[in-house]
């Protein structure tokens, strides 16, 4: 399936890293890989054309910090994303280092935790995953935390747009082997949160409708309280226009959950394969080579990737190519489209137990079609939580615009359909957190829609 691009990587010397995440760092327009390093610096590469290049500034690349996991999203509403880096310095309980929040105001790149006001409400605990939601739907985002055996945390800006932690509010006061994050919206237009956990049971944590959340993992049957999970990911696993889940547990059964009939019902369904133990970190579903059916890759640590497919509604193993890297040291990973050609890019991270360069991959060229959809905000900025729907024919494909998943990464905020030989769609539906929807009729493939929120939230037909 893949094959390395390494070269494109104008400079890629051995690091520790860990999480990669996507969104525009430097206000051009134009996405970047951004990566988290461990006591060197944060890189942001950027597509120039023929390579990637670091582009991040001194403020941003903060060289002494231990970040491990990031997230992007607007939470002050200005069509311009934040940029959430966790630090931990330690394994559990209390650390030294303060996360990062990065804003960009009058063009200089301000860590709102610096301020003098924030220190009362930084993160004092060591942090696995950050992600970022719009959980009242009013196009401004917060920042959600899991962190490791200390309650969750949650940042916004409140009405006099004060930096704020607002946990306890939301419900998400919840303590426990914090690990894997993904957002999506699973039970309605409303965004809820998935937190895979180590030592203990996952959560699923539904949007009550008021921005308050609260737990139905044991309904869904998915709290696999004897397993240490690591990565997630929501997509479409049988083209029914609904989220599925997908996660990994490190050393432990793989996991593939199915929708069901019921407001909360799941049927797990991977196979004997799939389902292997293995040292799994950060799990991403995407439709890599754009035939019209989904991939999951498995980034492990210390043995194998893995990367399985849906091939006549069947997930088999599939040939991972050169991603397989069977000595990689796999902290994170992370998928866009940055040079533009339809095809998603693979940018992997490896670090921990020891020092290795980034590692880039490609598809090959094929003639395959697809279709890539970017919801935005009612400030522009990308619509993290939305919902798209492709239908063709008797098949409807959602995709969920990523406010983070994987492990301690997120992905780029667009919804990326492989389409196989299919030229025809006949619609696009997109549902905001707001529960706005956008209905777009009979749209060329091969092209990215970019498709501005609803003047009003009202439905409305392109």
């Amino acid at each position: 399936m893949f094959f390395a691009r390494n070269d494109l990587l104008y400079t890629n010397p051995d690091r520790l890293c860990y999480g990669v995440a996507v969104t525009d760092i430097d206000g051009d327009g134009l996405f970047e890989f951004v990566v988290a390093g461990f006591g060197c610096a944060n890189i942001a590469l950027k597509w120039t054309g023929r390579g990637y290049l670091d582009c991040a500034d001194a403020v941003f690349a903060d060289p002494h910090g231990q970040a491990i996991g990031l997230a992007a999203g607007d939470i002050d509403a200005d069509g311009i994303e934040e940029l959430y880096i966790l630090n931990s310095d330690t394994f559990a309980g209390s650390k030294q280092q303060i996360d990062r929040l990065f804003a960009l105001h009058g063009g200089a790149r301000v860590d709102l935790f610096a301020q003098p006001e924030a220190a009362a409400i930084a993160n004092p605990s060591a942090g696995r995953s950050v992600a970022v939601i719009d959980r009242m739907g009013s196009g401004r985002y917060a920042f959600v935390v899991a962190n490791y055996g200390a309650r969750m945390r949650l940042y916004e800006l409140d009405a006099q747009w004060r930096l704020g932690e607002h946990s306890r509010a939301a419900g998400l006061t919840y303590a426990s082997g914090g690990r894997g994050l993904a957002v999506g919206q699973l039970f309605g237009s409303d965004v809820d949160v998935v937190s895979i956990n180590e030592r203990g049971p996952n959560l699923v944590l539904a949007n009550a409708g008021d921005g308050t959340f609260y737990d139905v993992a044991a309904s869904c049957g998915i709290q696999d309280r004897f397993l240490h999970g690591r990565g997630v990911s929501l997509f479409d696993a049988n083209d029914d226009g609904r989220l599925d889940i997908a996660y990994g547990n490190w050393e432990g059964e793989q996991r593939l959950w199915i929708r069901d009939d019921g407001p909360f019902a799941f049927v797990e369904s991977s196979s004997s394969a799939y389902a292997t133990p293995g040292r799994v970190r950060t799990v991403i579903a995407a439709d890599f080579d754009n035939d019209g059916n989904p991939e999951i890759f498995f980034n492990c640590l210390g043995e194998p990737n893995r990367l399985f497919g849906r091939r006549d509604g069947v997930w088999v193993a599939l040939d991972i190519g050169e991603a397989r890297e069977p000595d990689g040291l796999g902290t994170g990973a992370a998928i866009a489209d940055l040079d533009g050609d339809g095809r998603l890019e693979l940018l992997i991270a490896h670090g921990e137990s020891a020092p290795q360069p980034l590692s880039l991959y490609h598809v090959a060229p094929n003639t395959h079609h697809w279709l890539r959809v970017r919801p935005l905000t009612p400030a522009g900025a990308p619509a993290r939580g939305a919902l798209v729907v492709i239908q063709m024919g008797l098949r409807r494909v959602a995709q969920s615009i990523d406010g983070g998943s994987g492990y301690l990464c997120q992905m780029e905020p667009v919804a990326h359909f492989g389409l196989g030989t299919v030229r025809d769609i006949d619609q696009v539906s997109i549902q905001w957190p707001s529960g706005a929807t956008t209905i777009i009729t009979r749209p060329h493939v091969d092209q990215v829609l970019i498709v501005p929120h609803p003047a009003v939230d009202d439905d409305q037909i392109l």
